[in-house]
């Protein structure tokens, strides 16, 4: 009964807020049980192949709590809680993704393909999430030969061939995938896509957003001797396109059209020790390498101008388990190198900037009901900046969370937490004649939250209430003076609370669930234009949906999103409105050969053909005087997407 009670617990610290009453899903998050515990959300490789997943807008449609703004593929940016992107640790197999290109751009870019599973944990949480976590981290996992290979199986193929109607555009992948010998087996992976400009909710067609995206990946993975695993990956990812110079807005006269590049390589080497009979000892170890590029040709003006960011690092960990419990332990560093420059001298500006940080996270059964997990990590940053000045901060930042289950089915649960971040490396695109403030000094992150998971049978509810602050915040203000220098512009602050319920009966699976957000500088709401690559606003979300197994061959559902407008919200600059909007995809799934070796996918995103502008891109400035153009680009009208895979 322990156990079982200590298996409960786990199971309501692993699931995501939105997961369905559904079993078969709820195992798939299990299997890896000690990282998943510290998961808030967790996205599986279902939930992005119903919609047919084709960029970070479609892989976090299902989140309340997650938004990403911006229309274009190549701007792109992610928010958790209201925080941008910039202030979470992002990772790929481990490899942190650091660093700023282009405040107009995302800074993320990722093949919803290769996913196995993403994890996002919101607000600063344990000492494992690694350096920097202010506002949490998102995990992105890839998928492994096996994961792809059945029993018996000792080698295999994947063709999965897509279309858009939205964008006439397409989608081909392949993968081969197959054993080695009986240690050591692969993984090889490419795709295309070709997207021209998208029509919006009016039949529009909406300048610069076409893309073209091209992807290479491969991985090696061997099981050596005495436990031991080793996985070595390398990535390639370009995306190209005819953008405006400010990806982040619409085309106008001030923000015309240039062709906009980007690219991104990595290599990541993880390596594992896990000796049976040895509780002790669960080594992990990670060493990655990843270069980020932009290069946008403004021809008519300055002509072509380049942004390089290089990250390199790694992180080494051991677990050790005593009965129940278990103690994380570990040190991590990570190198980060920016620059920009035009043709004549790409590299002409730089930036350096070094973090090392040592860890310990412990989970701790009190009794068989209440687990108590507690930790600390201490950081220590250093930055020399394009103007030679440098910085150096540490500082420690504990956690404690307690997870109690008062009675059978019914989880209580409470967490305090801190992360801290020190001067880093700043945006590319800005490093030519922007300079940090002499007095700069860290950011210093705090985060409570408080909620409960209810189980029963097959029914879910859960919910949770949190205040994030960040004390401190960097940034160069845009307004009111254009100063370009970083520094300490004030504190940060994210309110919210957040509600979900699922239910399974037979067939049938509903989810449904809602998220409320305030964020806020110094009690200023946050906009995306004033406050770049610190956070946004958002109306309350509620994001519903059904999913029917009509027989094993045959399945489809419907998801909506539904955001409240927000009136009257006030800016440095005047007050602006974001209307609130409702949009509603379908799938269907289709085995017509009774197997997975042929598979075809019918997916109709924003259904109604709605016009809208999302609230985590740009708001609509354009009312207020000499701020014509100030807007975001609207998102895509329908998109009928028709998705044929193959397997051999």
């Amino acid at each position: 009964m322990a156990g079982f009670r200590r298996n409960a617990l786990w199971l309501a610290l692993a699931a995501s807020p939105l997961a369905h009453a559904d079993p078969v899903s709820l195992e798939a998050i299990q299997v890896t049980a000690e990282r998943e515990a510290a998961s808030d959300i967790v996205i599986d490789r279902q939930n992005l192949d119903r919609y047919q997943a084709d960029d970070l807008n479609d892989v976090f449609a299902g989140r309340p709590d997650v938004n990403v703004g911006g229309s274009n593929s190549i701007a792109q940016k992610v928010y958790v809680r209201g925080f941008e992107d910039p202030l979470l640790n992002v990772s790929v197999d481990g490899a942190t993704q650091a660093g700023a290109l282009f405040h107009h751009s995302g800074r993320l870019s990722v093949e919803p393909e290769l996913l196995k599973q993403v994890e996002v944990n919101a607000g600063a949480g344990r000492a494992t999430d690694g350096a920097g976590a202010l506002g949490g981290s998102i995990r992105f996992v890839t998928r492994d030969p096996e994961d792809l290979l059945r029993p018996g199986e000792n080698a295999g193929a994947l063709v999965k061939l897509g279309s858009f109607s939205n964008t006439d555009g397409y989608k081909a992948s392949g993968t081969a995938f197959g054993r080695l010998s009986d240690n050591w087996s692969t993984l090889v992976s490419v795709s295309q896509s070709d997207h021209e400009p998208f029509k919006d909710g009016n039949g529009e067609r909406v300048a610069g957003s076409d893309a073209r995206q091209q992807l290479g990946f491969a991985k090696l993975v061997g099981q050596l001797p005495a436990d031991q695993t080793l996985k070595l990956s390398h990535e390639v990812r370009t995306d190209k396109g005819e953008r405006p110079q400010r990806p982040q807005w619409i085309v106008s006269g001030f923000n015309r059209l240039y062709d906009l590049d980007g690219r991104r390589d990595t290599t990541t080497l993880n390596y594992g020790y896990a000796p049976s009979g040895n509780a002790l000892v669960d080594l992990e170890a990670t060493v990655y390498h990843t270069e980020s590029d932009i290069e946008q040709n403004v021809e008519d003006r300055w002509g072509r101008y380049f942004g390089f960011s290089k990250n390199t690092g790694g992180d080494l960990r051991n677990t050790s388990r005593f009965g129940e419990h278990s103690l994380t332990y570990g040190v991590d560093y990570r190198e980060d190198n920016v620059n920009a420059g035009y043709e004549d001298d790409k590299k002409a500006e730089q930036q350096t900037g070094e973090v090392l940080g040592i860890y310990l996270q412990g989970d701790v059964w009190l009794t068989s009901r209440l687990l108590f997990s507690a930790g600390a990590r201490y950081d220590d940053y250093r930055l020399k900046d394009n103007n030679d000045q440098r910085f150096s901060e540490d500082e420690v930042s504990p956690n404690a969370n307690l997870a109690w289950e008062v009675v059978d089915g019914l989880t209580l649960k409470a967490g305090y937490a801190e992360a801290f971040r020190g001067p880093t490396t700043q945006d590319s695109f800005k490093l030519e004649g922007s300079e940090n403030d002499p007095d700069l000094k860290g950011e210093k992150a705090r985060n409570t939250e408080v909620g409960f998971d209810y189980r029963y049978d097959r029914f879910r509810l859960s919910a949770e209430v949190y205040r994030s602050e960040i004390k401190d915040a960097i940034a160069d203000p845009l307004l009111p003076f254009r100063e370009s220098i970083y520094k300490n512009i004030g504190d940060l602050e994210s309110d919210g609370y957040l509600i979900s319920t699922g239910y399974q009966w037979q067939a049938l699976s509903a989810g449904l669930s809602f998220h409320s957000n305030d964020a806020e500088v110094d009690g200023q709401p946050l906009t995306v234009y004033e406050h770049n690559l610190l956070g946004n606003t958002m109306g309350d979300t509620w994001i519903a949906d059904l999913a029917y197994r009509w027989d094993r061959n045959l399945e489809f559902g419907w998801q909506g999103r539904f955001v409240k407008g927000i009136d009257g919200l006030e800016t440095s600059v005047g007050t602006i409105d974001k209307p609130g909007y409702g949009v509603h995809d379908v799938f269907v799934h289709w085995l017509p050969t009774g197997s997975e070796d042929l598979r075809l996918t019918l997916t109709v995103k924003n259904v109604g053909d709605k016009q809208y502008l999302d609230h985590a891109s740009n708001a609509d400035y354009q009312h207020i005087e000499d701020y014509e153009g100030i807007v975001g680009m609207p998102e895509p009208g329908r998109d009928i997407r028709l998705g044929l895979a193959m397997r051999f």
